[in-house]
């Protein structure tokens, strides 16, 4: 939330098969012990994907029948759900889950809305077509879509400043500073240009390669 950065996106067709792949990508892209503290609407199976993916089997005492083996949530997780209650197009009422951790807590650290959730959507609706539906743009085929998206999250990370992100340095040119949510994070010392995306190399990652 500090930083507005996309760290994951996946394409699916059941929000199952969704919710398991993205919990695949937040572990490999930083958090491989336990998931971030999150926030999502009242659907999906991300409940069910974040104890299969960092969920842990309980020790099994000695003498104490069959030992168990489905895995389990760990006491410091940090996850709610609004639920959003309407009838047709109208909005009727807002509830507020604490699925685990601490309530009090938790709705400190992530509030208790969806905004961000619904500000990047509006955002990825701005930047790429092919999600606008009922237009000539909307995409027809998987893979134009994966690469529409692709190329989507790199230019937000990378190439465009946000407003909520920039920083107030008030010297004698100007006031502020602008970051991008790549800046933000400490993945980048400066604002992008579309060229340096296009021409950039990225060294492979070798540090597991037998």
């Amino acid at each position: 939330m500090d930083s507005r950065l996309r760290v994951g996106r996946t394409l699916g067709k059941t929000e199952a098969e969704v919710a398991l792949a993205l919990m695949a990508q937040l572990k490999e892209r930083g958090h491989p012990d336990t998931p971030p503290a999150l926030a999502t609407d009242g659907k999906g199976s991300y409940r069910q994907a974040m104890v299969e993916t960092w969920g842990r089997v309980p020790e099994n005492k000695p003498g104490r029948g069959r030992p168990r083996t489905q895995k389990q949530p760990q006491p410091d997780w940090q996850y709610l759900q609004v639920v959003k209650h309407r009838s047709s197009y109208r909005l009727l009422d807002v509830a507020v889950k604490v699925v685990y951790g601490d309530p009090m807590q938790v709705r400190e650290t992530l509030g208790e809305h969806t905004n961000y959730i619904e500000r990047t959507h509006l955002t990825s609706r701005q930047m790429n077509g092919r999600l606008v539906r009922r237009t000539l743009s909307f995409s027809k085929e998987l893979v134009m879509l994966e690469a529409a998206c692709a190329w989507e999250d790199w230019v937000y990370n990378l190439t465009r400043p946000v407003k909520t992100l920039r920083q107030e340095i008030d010297t004698e040119n100007r006031r502020w500073k602008p970051r991008s949510p790549a800046m933000a994070a400490g993945l980048a010392d400066h604002i992008w240009t579309v060229k340096e995306l296009l021409t950039t190399v990225v060294a492979p990652d070798t540090t597991n390669t037998v």
